[in-house]
């Protein structure tokens, strides 16, 4: 018996472990897409007139991506957390960020098809313009 508490106390130890590396890689990649984002916010305020809008929506799609990609680290150190020691709040918890990260995801698939819908549209009009 005594063994079956060491195992589970080991268990614990390394899901622990698990949950805090996705923690810590979440708060990486929001650190480095916020450094990315704000590289191309400084170049475009100094080039006012030399950055195209669309690279402005561009910027901002692949921010989202970055915070989606974040959130799924977050998603995988709750369910690991919530399968050594479910608790309601940790439940909550994992329900309420699947449901941050779904609608996440649902607006910027809206957001991609969106954009490639006006990129289409203005090569068509480049074409015809020609």
């Amino acid at each position: 018996m005594d063994l079956l508490v060491q195992l589970e106390g080991l268990v614990r130890l390394i899901a622990q472990f698990v949950a805090r590396l996705a923690e810590l890689s979440a708060a990486l990649i929001v650190a480095f897409a916020v450094l990315e984002a704000l590289y191309f916010v400084l170049r475009v305020f100094w080039k006012r007139d030399a950055v195209p809008d669309h690279r402005k929506e561009d910027l901002r799609l692949a921010l989202g991506r970055w915070l989606a990609i974040a959130l799924e680290f977050l998603l995988a150190a709750d369910i690991v957390l919530t399968a050594i020691a479910p608790t309601w709040q940790d439940i909550g918890q994992l329900g309420a960020v699947a449901l941050i990260r779904t609608a996440l995801n649902f607006f910027l698939q809206r957001e991609f098809r969106a954009q490639a819908e006006r990129r289409r549209a203005h090569a068509n009009g480049e074409a015809e313009a020609s």
